[in-house]
Parts: structure tokens; C-alpha cells; sequence
């Protein structure tokens, strides 16, 4: 593939291969971490760039401009949560809104640069407020993936016993500068397959990186019996591919074997990922409908108002948009798929087993991912027009 991963962890995991006995070794967690957080030291030592296709960031892309959706009912939210803390708290809640910590984020269970107050940590009142945050800035559905991820991570516990790594409230949520109408900030949610990072500025968002995903996907047992993520995403990824001509998914095909993890993962900020697979304008009107629909599912996680807003902007690059598949095209198949453009990069793939005993990929497992490419995600190119328009006016 013409893939370059800059500043990443291209290839590592906590598994190891099979031995020669056909049996999965877990690397010690220890070596593992190790070698995880120089990985991540030496992505965060690098400038934020954004990823692009080729290193070059495509201009223009995200002016500043209203949008007349009001983003107040996230900011009372935010305000609330703050005080409901006493000063040592809420000082650890809080973070500069120019701070790395957006980039620290971190989807493996292990704590590994977390920030922020723990939801573990808190009382009920507070820690309800912290999901009310949550439930303003996502849309009903949104909000109801997050909790359940949340929730198999519960059942994780369950079934491994292993509560000191796995539970419904080992998730860190910081507050990214002041709450305010007019200057800029934020709020992050970093965890075990759940990251949310929410950009704000007067009536604009940006909600990206956001990852989410969960093994297992279903809970057949124990007290949240019956909670299922991401079929929708599976379901309506495989009806895609297969609603292709041949000629088509030879295009979109570029492998039968799966890549072990999505692109975009954490400390991946500076990827750089050429577009491939069949472009926008080379499917049918029905099959664009179905594309559009796929990717309404995964902006459909914004709170309503701001997710049309969101999709208005990709529509206006759908010229330019790729969709690419790896895997199989069965009932039973594992696979991955990627949506991108100049302004998003959405990723779905079937993982090996970490928690679970699966050597090798399986429907059991997945790792979901929302980018928005050319310097945009945490919101930094609108950021960084902030600071530009404000020192302009400071000087004259």
C-alpha cells in the first residue's frame, strides 16, 4: 500500500504472532508499554501537521463562519460539571486549550497518559453531569454508542475478572480551556475504545478524532446482558461492497488481508494516507445514496444541527471521495473499510483478540475511527485562525 506512517505505531501490538505451536503469545506488559509510550513521545515531539495525503496540507478548507447552531446547551453543561468540583478538582479537570493533552489520547486499556478527572473517581452528581456533557455535544445515538462501549467495557471486566483494567468508568474527561460563547475550547473523553475530542468556537465544532469501538461487540451475559455496538456500521459496510459491480470492487479492493488496525489511531496526528479504492463520481446515483447514507451513520454520532452542518461540508467533496475495502465479502467475513476526502477520514475495522482469546481477526472485535484530515482535527486550523485574527486586531 502507499501508506506512510509518520510519528505511529505502523505494526505493533500487544500480541505477538503464533508460535510455531499455532498459540498467541501475549508480549509482557511491561516491554509493551515501553515500547508504546516512546512511540507516542516521539509522534507528540513532532509538530502538528494533520493528516494528508502526501505531507502537504490542503488550505482553505475550514473557514471561520457561523453556523446559527447554538452551542450554549454544551457550554452550561461544561459549567456545571466545573462546579460541581472544589479547587484541587477542578484544577485537575481543567487543561489549556492549546495544551498537547488533545493529542495524548490513548484507546488501549493499559493507563497510558491519561489526563483529566477519572469518571471512577467521582460521586454521582458529578459524574452524571460529566455524561450530561457528553449527551449535549452528541445526538441520541451518539450518546447512546458511548454509553454502551462503556458498558462492554463493564463486561470485559466481567468476564476477565480484571476490573483494575476494565470497567464502566475508567474513562478521564478534561475540559479544554474556559467554557465561553466567543473564545475558543473544548472537552475530551479518553478511554478504554472510547475517545471523543469536542472542539468549540462561538457556534462551530469539530468532533474529531473520535474512536470508538469495543470487544466484544455484544454482551450475552451479566448486567448489561443484550448490549450490541457497530452493527449498523458492519452491516451497512458489507452491503456497500457488495452492491459494487465486479469492475467496480476491483478498484475498491485493495487486499485480502485485513491491516491489524485502523490508520488513524491514536498518535497517528501526522499520517499520511494516499487516497485509493473507486471514487464518488464512479458509482451509480443508488450506490452514491448508499455511501452517503454510510457515511451519515458515522457523523450522525454530532449532536443534530451540527452533524448537517458537518455533512454539508463533506458533500462539498464528493468529487473527491474514496471509498477502499480490505477482507472478505462473506456473511461471516472479517474486513476493514475506509471513507476519505480533504475533510474526512472514517475507518471501521475487525481486530485479533486482546481481551478475548482470538489469534486472529474477528467479528468480536472492532476499532472505529472519525478524522478530520488537513490540520483540522482537535480543531486546531480553526484555532490557529483565531490566534491569527486576534493578534491582527491586538496590533492595530
Amino acid at each position: 500500500m502507499a501508506t506512510t506512517l509518520t510519528g505511529s505505531l505502523a505494526g505493533f501490538r500487544p500480541r505477538q504472532r503464533p508460535s510455531a505451536s499455532g498459540r498467541a503469545l501475549l508480549a509482557p506488559l511491561s516491554e509493551f508499554l515501553a515500547r508504546y509510550k516512546q512511540a507516542a513521545q516521539a509522534s507528540l515531539s513532532e509538530p502538528f501537521t494533520g493528516i494528508t495525503t502526501d505531507g502537504s496540507v490542503v488550505p482553505g478548507l475550514f473557514p471561520i463562519q457561523k453556523t446559527g447552531i447554538p452551542t450554549r446547551p454544551i457550554k452550561d453543561a461544561a459549567d456545571a460539571f466545573l462546579a460541581l468540583f472544589g479547587s484541587t478538582q477542578r484544577a485537575k479537570a481543567l487543561v489549556p486549550v492549546d495544551s498537547d493533552a488533545w493529542r495524548r489520547w490513548s484507546n488501549i486499556h493499559p493507563f497510558v497518559m491519561r489526563h483529566g478527572v477519572s469518571f471512577d473517581e467521582l460521586s454521582p452528581a458529578p459524574r452524571d453531569q460529566g455524561l450530561a456533557l457528553l449527551r449535549e455535544s452528541l445526538s441520541p445515538a451518539g450518546f447512546e454508542t458511548a454509553r454502551n462501549v462503556m458498558k462492554l467495557n463493564e463486561y470485559i471486566g466481567e468476564i476477565t475478572g480484571k476490573f483494575e483494567e476494565y470497567g464502566e468508568w475508567l474513562y478521564w474527561l478534561s475540559v479544554m480551556g474556559t467554557p465561553s460563547s466567543d473564545e475558543p475550547w473544548g472537552w475530551q473523553i479518553d478511554g478504554h475504545h472510547l475517545i471523543v475530542n469536542c472542539f468549540v468556537l462561538n457556534d462551530q465544532i469539530v468532533m474529531t478524532p473520535m474512536f470508538m469501538g469495543s470487544e466484544p461487540v455484544a454482551a450475552e451475559t451479566g448486567r448489561y446482558a443484550g448490549t450490541r455496538v457497530f452493527e449498523v456500521e458492519e452491516q451497512d459496510g458489507l452491503a456497500f461492497i457488495r452492491a459494487l459491480t465486479a469492475e467496480q470492487r476491483s478498484k475498491a479492493i485493495l487486499s485480502r488481508e485485513l491491516p491489524g488496525e485502523v490508520f488513524g489511531t491514536a498518535f497517528r496526528d501526522n499520517l499520511e494516507l494516499n487516497y485509493q479504492g473507486i471514487r464518488y463520481d464512479q458509482l451509480s446515483s443508488s450506490q452514491q445514496s448508499r455511501l452517503l447514507s454510510l457515511i451519515e451513520t458515522y457523523v450522525g454520532r454530532i449532536r443534530p444541527g451540527h452533524a448537517e452542518v458537518r455533512m454539508e461540508e463533506v458533500k462539498r467533496h464528493l468529487a473527491e471521495t474514496y471509498f477502499a475495502w480490505m477482507g472478505g465479502l462473506d456473511d461471516d467475513s472479517v474486513f476493514y473499510y475506509r471513507l476519505q476526502s480533504p475533510v474526512i477520514l472514517i475507518e471501521f475495522d475487525h481486530q485479533a483478540g486482546i481481551a478475548l482469546d482470538n489469534d486472529e481477526p474477528s467479528r468480536h472485535h472492532i476499532h472505529t475511527v472519525v478524522r478530520t484530515p488537513n490540520g483540522n482535527d482537535y480543531g486546531k486550523d480553526l484555532l490557529r485562525q483565531h490566534h491569527e485574527q486576534f493578534e491582527h486586531a491586538h496590533r492595530g
